[in-house]
Formats: C-alpha cells, sequence, structure tokens
C-alpha cells in the first residue's frame, strides 16, 4: 500500500543556511500542517502501484512536484536534483540511497488531477485569508494567454505531421499485421518545406496538393490496420489511440482542402492548429499578434497571491467573465471585496451596475468606457489609487510567466495542460507567502 507521509526525518540532516532553504522550511511547516492534501493525493493515486517495491509516498510526489515547479526543470532534471542536493532530499522527504528516477517521478505528479492541484490552491488561500496574510477587501482581475508547446501552424507543416505520425504507428504494427504501405515521409518533409520557401500561392500550390495526396494514401493503410485491428481482437490499446488521430488527420485534411485547393476561409472554432496539442486555441487579444494557447482570467489581492485563475476554453470575451469571476469568488471565500480594480477590457454599464449589486462599493474600470468616474468610485483619488493598484496584477502576471512556467505550458496534453497552470499558480503563492516571512 501506497504511504501518505514519509518517513521521519533525521535532526541531524545538514541544513545550509540560504533564503530557498528558509523558503522551503516555510512551506514545509504549511504542508506538514495540512493532511488533507495528502488524502487527495492518495486519491489520485490509489491503484497506481498495487505490486512490487513501495513506490513515492503521496507527501513525496507533492514535495517533487512542488520543487519542480519552482526550480523550472525537466523530471530528468528533478532527478537529479534530488540525487544532488542535500536540501532538496531533506524538503521532499527522500532517502539518498532510493532516490526515485525520471519515469517514477513522470508517472506520479501526472497522476495528480487538475481539480486537485485547484483545491489545494484554494486551501492556501482560504488559509492565508483566516491568519490574516490576505484579507481579501481588494481585488485585481486581468487576462492573459498561456501558450502550449507548439510551432507557428501552417497547414503544409500540419500535413507534414499528419503523415510522419500515422507512418510512424504503421511501422510500429506491421510486425503485427502483414499490410503493404508506402512511406511517404522523406517526400512529404521535401514538400512541407518547399511550400514553406514559396514565393507565391502559384508556387505553392502543386506542394500542397503532393502532401494532401501522401495524406490520403497513408490514413487509407493505417484505416486498414485498425479496422483489421478490430476485427481480430488484437493489440486493443491501439484502437482508440488509432481512431482519435484518423479523425484528427481528416479534420487537418479538410481545412487543407478548403484553404489552400478551395480557396475558402475556416472559422476560428473549427480550425486545428496542431496535431499534438489539439486543444489549443487561436487567441488574438486586444488587437496584437496572434497567440496559440488557452486565455487565462486571474485574480489577486494586496498581498500578491493568486486567489483565483479559471482557463478558459475558446476566446470569450472579458466583459463576459467579470460576473462569473466576482460570484465564483463569493463562493470560494464567502465575501465580496469592498473595491475591484480591473482591466478595461471587462468594462461595460451592466458589469458596473451589477457588481454594485453585489455589494461592492467601488469598480475601476482601466478603460472608462463612456462610464464617470462618480459612477465607478464616487472619488477621483479613490480612482486613482485603484487603477494603480491594478497595474501590480501585471507584475504578478510577469513573475508567473518569467519563474514559474505560465509563459509556455511544456507539458501535453489538455488535462496535464491544467494541472501545469494550476501547479504554478500554487507554487507562485507557497513562494509569494514564504519570501514575505
Amino acid at each position: 500500500m501506497r504511504q501518505r507521509h514519509t518517513t521521519q526525518r533525521s535532526i541531524f540532516s545538514f541544513r545550509p543556511e540560504h533564503e530557498i532553504c528558509r523558503y522551503l522550511d516555510r512551506i514545509d511547516h504549511w504542508l506538514s500542517h495540512s493532511p488533507c492534501l495528502l488524502d487527495w493525493i492518495a486519491k489520485d493515486l490509489a491503484g497506481s502501484s498495487p505490486r512490487g517495491r513501495p513506490g513515492m509516498s503521496c507527501d513525496q510526489v507533492l514535495r517533487a512536484a512542488l520543487l519542480m515547479q519552482y526550480r523550472q526543470c525537466s523530471y530528468r532534471e528533478l532527478a537529479f536534483l534530488l540525487k544532488d542536493s542535500l536540501s532538496f532530499q531533506y524538503f521532499c522527504g527522500v532517502d539518498p540511497s532510493r532516490v526515485p528516477g525520471k519515469s517514477a517521478l513522470n508517472s506520479n505528479i501526472s497522476a495528480i488531477r487538475p481539480a486537485t492541484w485547484r483545491k489545494m490552491n484554494q486551501l492556501f488561500v482560504r488559509d492565508m485569508n483566516q491568519q490574516g496574510f490576505e484579507d481579501g477587501l481588494q481585488l485585481r482581475i486581468d487576462s492573459t494567454v498561456v501558450e502550449t508547446n507548439i510551432l507557428f501552424p501552417t497547414d503544409s507543416k500540419l500535413l507534414y505531421d499528419c503523415i510522419r505520425v500515422m507512418v510512424r504507428i504503421l511501422k510500429k504494427l506491421t510486425p503485427v499485421i502483414k499490410i503493404r504501405y508506402v512511406n511517404h515521409c522523406r517526400r512529404a518533409k521535401r514538400h512541407w518545406f518547399a511550400a514553406l520557401m514559396a514565393k507565391n500561392d502559384e508556387q505553392r500550390y502543386p506542394h500542397y496538393k503532393a502532401l494532401l495526396q501522401d495524406a490520403d494514401t497513408t490514413r487509407l493503410a493505417l484505416m486498414e490496420v485498425l479496422e483489421t485491428l478490430q476485427k481480430q481482437g488484437q493489440e486493443l490499446h491501439w484502437i482508440d489511440h488509432i481512431s482519435e488521430l484518423l479523425q484528427l488527420v481528416e479534420k487537418i485534411r479538410s481545412q487543407a482542402t478548403q484553404r489552400v485547393v478551395l480557396e475558402q476561409s475556416v472559422p476560428v472554432s473549427d480550425k486545428v492548429v496542431s496535431l499534438h496539442e489539439p486543444h489549443t486555441d487561436i487567441i488574438l487579444k486586444g488587437g496584437r499578434d496572434v497567440q496559440f494557447g488557452h486565455k487565462v482570467n486571474l485574480t489577486t489581492g494586496t498581498s500578491g497571491l493568486v486567489t483565483d485563475i479559471i482557463i478558459e476554453r475558446g476566446n470569450p470575451a472579458d466583459r463576459i467573465r467579470l460576473l462569473p469571476i466576482l460570484k465564483r469568488h463569493r463562493k470560494l471565500y464567502g465575501t465580496v471585496p469592498h473595491s475591484v480594480a480591473v482591466d478595461g477590457g471587462y468594462a461595460s454599464q451592466d458589469n458596473l451596475h451589477q457588481a454594485k449589486a453585489l455589494g461592492i462599493s467601488a469598480v475601476a474600470f482601466d478603460k472608462r468606457v463612456n462610464l464617470s468616474i462618480d459612477e465607478m468610485t464616487g472619488s477621483d483619488w479613490l480612482y486613482r489609487e485603484l487603477k494603480r493598484f491594478r497595474a501590480g496584477i501585471e507584475a504578478s502576471i510577469s513573475y508567473l510567466k518569467r519563474c514559474f512556467g505560465l509563459r509556455r505550458v511544456r507539458w501535453k496534453g489538455w488535462r496535464n495542460f491544467q494541472s501545469s497552470v494550476y501547479l504554478s499558480v500554487l507554487t507562485h503563492n507557497l513562494i509569494v507567502w514564504a519570501r514575505s516571512g
């Protein structure tokens, strides 16, 4: 059975005098006095290691995940840090002779659900509220885009990726299912590069046509493999994977045909911009460059803690999200703030009236949008102060992106994307609080 707690650490463990060690000691104190965290993790990890030697304890998994996000390292680098650093070994409760490897760290940390990381941050913010570190009387709200780990999408690159991935699966299944197919990868790569370097549409069209033909030929071969697997009832773990892949390939092939051959536009909501991260949204924020990832709405208080974060699907307008964010804050923390400082994208007459109806006395939008200062705050001085207060969230967003991985998420898949974002926020909050002591 998986252990929840780590074996008691020795009081004689070496602890160097350094500010990072002081931060970790303070975080250790909060983690040690929050046993419900380990219960949540235990539910997520249940059944992951039913047999064999004992795996990582729930406590070790949690601390290793926080350490990885704090140091912004890969699983391989995390394994090295735990092997090399006495301070990190002490924080994670790891025996130097039994340091978990990259695979063990990956399988355990990735097993924790996004909802669990979100609940942890909510618990931490509530604790800080009870301790008076964050009173919740002032709130500031803004949105930003967290990118997924993809290259800039082009139709030629997407088609080449489709061919390459399908051929890779065909190679793996050839020993099981005897099927003849043509490997078009090298030719597809040449056409992709040629399409990329073409000077105009006339030069680009023949290369797109060749890519579409190669994609169709390879797709038909993979469909034959799928039918054979379904009939024979073997290699069952491949059936769902191939089915999902073929659906994505069909979408990519269809949108390339519509855009290049038929010269028709494709709705943004229907576009696939990555074969490997199909959940990626196309975000045009504030009339600036196009970004590929997901929009997130953040709220922070006077302490600098991120009190809440909402990961959006699609690209909803900020103005329709303000009231749900305020109601969500009231539900999570039992009160509404006295004053709210908000980015101009959330501004509207209706949002102002409804926010006032919730009991918020002052709402300062960064851009007034035909709203008077008297309507929003009742005072020029208070409006200026709230605008200055709102600017502080830009620093928090910058800190999250520079130091906690919120600029670009490198974890794969929609589920892991959410986990990484929530873990980044939790780690950021713990460090902000630890540095304040």
